[in-house]
């Protein structure tokens, strides 16, 4: 090729590539370990963050979610199954079809009589984070005093039993009382009880920007390629999106990450990006409604109120549990914006670039408020998002805090009239 012709066919490839990415300014790169969203793993935590020597922590609140858990229902592998079976029948499965069958099939076997439990990365999960508590704060459980709530949902259940379950082997001495069931709603399945926020979803107010994402977003060429033009394109359409959630599933059952197989990094990160506009709209504050976030006010309440009675010594425990789940954390994590968890636009295309679910809420998510007492007698307080300090107040870095600063800033993140 002549030089020239060389030089304008690289300048040409240029201008194209940058045509095409601005062509979509909103699109994500994101890893197939991310793209997993909620179903995420809980990452790997292999440090500590030191306290100052000046700082003592003398009571801990812990809101968290549960672990690792197998598929919360047979929905997304019934619609895979259902629809290949449809198009093998009609002679339309490719080779591809064929393996996810088979996949489909597994997964189905393996997670019957199991839909939503915890599994065994779930309860190690559980365990991981309890010990780094233990070895970061001994001193709160030599002769302390541990409550645990959990919702009723089997896998927090069991997510509280083996958190605490690990407290007590690595220190016998810990006193430990554990509560579970529909009492415990208001806190932790709030999403269930607040009757103006039901009313609000159930009113389909959300679906609007959903839908219209979902009709240009969603990907028919996957399905295609598991069943050739068989499909109609809403049908393709609905298989990609089943097939991803299922696929997505696989990580936290402790199974190899199969959405690389399946699907091209676009499609999976567009795929990604609808499940994770889903959970934003109805579980995050948003410009449709606060609602999302509200349904978190007696929890947030709740963690004002018991880290006031530490404070001034009227707290029979120096730690407390709570096991939920990721629609508890999202709109309690939303309520006190913490960054990257907190998110307002009126371009909801933009969201993926800005509140990612992976990193608000992945298997056994928490939050961990640790109230410190300085040598002069003066208490502060440091919030770790699973596991890492992060900043409280917009513009600020600093991640210790007078707790009368954070009490304040927390108290007008409620709504109005819950204001302390």
């Amino acid at each position: 090729m002549p030089r020239n012709i060389r030089v304008i066919s690289i300048i040409f490839a240029f201008f194209a590539s940058l045509t095409a990415s601005a062509a979509d300014p909103t699109a994500t790169a994101y890893t197939a370990d991310e793209c997993c969203g909620t179903h995420i793993p809980y990452p790997e935590r292999n440090h500590d963050t030191a306290i100052p020597d000046s700082l003592t922590a003398v009571f801990i609140n812990h809101v968290g979610r549960h672990g690792a858990r197998y598929p919360s229902s047979a929905a997304n592998t019934t619609e895979v199954l259902r629809t290949l079976h449809r198009a093998d029948s009609a002679g339309a499965l490719t080779p591809s079809g064929r393996e996810l069958m088979k996949l489909a099939d597994f997964v189905a076997a393996k997670s019957h009589n199991r839909w939503g439990a915890l599994d065994s990365l779930g309860m190690a999960e559980q365990r991981g984070i309890a010990s780094r508590m233990y070895k970061a704060y001994p001193h709160l459980f030599k002769g302390g005093n541990v409550s645990a709530i959990s919702s009723y949902a089997p896998r927090c259940v069991m997510s509280m039993y083996e958190f605490t379950h690990q407290l007590d082997r690595l220190n016998n001495n810990v006193e430990i009382i554990t509560s579970s069931g529909r009492q415990n709603s208001q806190l932790m399945r709030p999403f269930d009880l607040d009757s103006e926020y039901i009313e609000w979803r159930d009113s389909k107010a959300w679906e609007e920007p959903y839908n219209m994402a979902y009709e240009t977003t969603a990907p028919t060429a996957p399905a295609r390629r598991l069943t050739g033009d068989f499909l109609s394109s809403d049908d393709a359409r609905r298989l990609s999106m089943a097939a991803y959630n299922m696929l997505s599933c696989l990580p936290a059952m402790g199974l190899p990450n199969e959405l690389a197989k399946y699907f091209t990094p676009e499609e999976y990160n567009a795929l990604w990006s609808l499940a994770n506009l889903r959970f934003y709209l109805r579980y995050s504050a948003n410009t449709l409604s606060t609602l999302p976030s509200d349904i978190a006010s007696a929890l947030l309440m709740n963690l004002i109120s018991t880290t006031d009675n530490a404070v001034l010594g009227q707290s029979p425990q120096t730690v407390m549990l709570r096991f939920g789940h990721a629609e508890t954390m999202m709109p309690l994590l939303s309520l006190m914006r913490i960054r990257g968890c907190y998110y307002m636009t009126n371009y909801f295309d933009t969201t993926a670039l800005h509140w990612r679910d992976f990193s608000v809420v992945p298997m056994a998510a928490n939050l961990q408020m640790i109230l410190l007492r300085s040598k002069s007698g003066n208490y502060y307080v440091r919030f770790d998002l699973n596991e890492q300090p992060v900043p409280l107040l917009p513009n600020s870095d600093a991640i210790y805090l007078p707790w009368v600063t954070a009490r304040q800033y927390l108290n007008h993140c409620l709504p109005l009239h819950l204001q302390l």
